[in-house]
C-alpha cells in the first residue's frame, strides 16, 4: 500500500507530464512551486507551500537545454533547503553530463563529476536515476545513489513483439563499449549476442566497421543506453541489413533525439525505436516511448518508506 504521508513532489519545467504521472502513480498531488524568469533569462523560484520537515522529491531530467534544466533543479535543491526540508530527493530519470566521465584526452575536464559535486554542494541527500551511461558514476558521489534500470520494461516491450522464447532474435551492441548491456539483455531474453566494431568519424557521424556474430536471416535488437543523433544505430542497422539481418529494431533508454536523429531513423532500415519517456520523448514516425512513471513511482514510495528497491530490478517480477 502506497504511502505518502510526509512526502512533496515538486516538478521542474524540464518534464512535466512525467513528474505528473508519477504524482498519479503514488497518489500524491505535486506540491506548488512557482518557476519563472527574469527578463535577462535568470530563473526564479518559489515554493508556495510549507514543507518544513518534509520528505521532497524534485523530478526534473536534465536533458536539453541540459544547463538551463541543471541550473533550474539546483536552484530549486537551493529554494527548499532554505525551507527547511527534512531530506531533498533529486530525481534524475536523464542525467545529463554522464559521457563525460573520464579524462581521455589532455586538458579535458570530467563533468559527470562536477555535477555531482555540484547537487552535493546545493544540498541534495539522495539522488535517484536511470541507466547512466557509466554505472560508476555512481562513484562521483558522496550521497546515495539510487541507480534504477530500464531493461525490466524494455525487455518486457521486446518480449511482446517477439515471443517470450526469442529464438530468432540476435541481441546486437552498437559498438564494444556496450558488450556488457547488451550481454545482459541477451542473457534474460535467451537470445544471441553479436557486436558491431565502429569507427567514429564525429560527433554526429559514425562509419560502422563490421559485424561480429551471425545476424544472417534473424531479427535483431540493437541496444544502448541512450541516442542523441542516431548516427551510431543507423550506421550499426546498414550494416546488419547488409549482412542479411531481417527485422532490426532499437532498444534505448534514454532518446534525446532532434531532428537529425528522427529523419536518420525514418529513413534508415529500422523498424521501431523502443524507449522511455526518461525525456520528453513523444511518439513520432519509429520511435515509440513506454513510460516509468510507475517505476519511479514505486522507488520514491520504497525510499520514502526505507524499503528496499532491488525486487525493481527483476525482470521477472510482475509489472509495478
Amino acid at each position: 500500500m502506497i504511502s505518502n504521508f510526509g512526502m512533496k513532489l515538486f516538478s521542474g519545467t524540464a518534464h512535466h507530464a512525467l513528474a505528473s504521472d508519477i504524482a498519479d502513480y503514488l497518489k500524491c498531488p505535486l506540491a506548488d512551486v512557482s518557476v519563472t524568469a527574469f527578463p535577462d533569462g535568470e530563473t526564479f523560484v518559489k515554493i508556495n507551500e510549507n514543507i518544513r520537515g518534509e520528505d521532497v522529491y524534485i523530478i526534473q531530467p536534465t536533458c536539453p537545454p541540459t544547463n538551463h534544466n541543471l541550473m533550474e533543479l539546483m536552484i530549486m535543491v537551493d529554494a527548499a533547503k532554505r525551507a527547511s526540508a527534512g531530506r531533498i530527493n533529486a530525481v534524475i530519470p536523464f542525467f545529463g553530463y554522464a559521457r563525460q566521465d573520464r579524462k581521455d584526452q589532455p586538458r579535458v575536464p570530467i563533468t559527470a563529476k562536477l555535477v555531482a559535486d555540484l547537487l552535493s554542494a546545493a544540498g541534495v541527500d539522495r539522488v535517484v536515476t536511470m541507466d547512466l551511461h557509466a554505472a560508476q558514476i555512481q562513484g562521483f558521489f558522496n550521497i546515495p545513489v539510487d541507480h534504477l534500470y530500464g531493461k525490466p520494461i524494455i525487455i518486457r516491450a521486446i518480449r511482446e513483439r517477439f515471443g517470450d522464447q526469442c529464438e530468432n532474435l540476435t541481441v546486437v551492441s552498437p559498438d564494444v563499449g556496450g558488450v556488457k548491456m547488451a550481454r545482459a539483455y541477451s542473457d534474460a531474453l535467451g537470445a544471441r549476442l553479436a557486436i558491431v566494431a565502429k569507427h567514429r568519424v564525429s560527433a554526429t557521424e559514425v562509419e560502422a566497421m563490421q559485424v561480429i556474430g551471425d545476424v544472417n536471416g534473424r531479427d535483431v535488437v540493437l541496444v544502448d543506453d541512450m541516442t542523441e543523433t542516431a548516427g551510431t544505430l543507423c550506421a550499426a542497422a546498414e550494416i546488419l541489413k547488409a549482412q542479411g539481418a531481417n527485422r532490426i529494431f532499437a532498444a534505448v533508454t534514454h532518446a534525446v533525439i532532434g531532428d537529425l536523429g528522427h529523419k536518420r531513423i525514418e529513413e534508415s532500415a529500422i523498424e521501431e525505436v523502443i524507449t522511455t519517456d526518461s525525456t520528453p520523448v513523444t511518439k513520432r514516425g519509429k520511435v515509440n516511448p513506454i513510460s516509468i512513471a510507475d517505476i519511479f513511482g514505486e522507488a520514491i514510495d520504497r525510499i520514502h518508506n526505507e524499503k528496499s528497491v532491488t525486487s525493481l530490478f527483476d525482470i521477472d517480477a510482475p509489472s509495478v
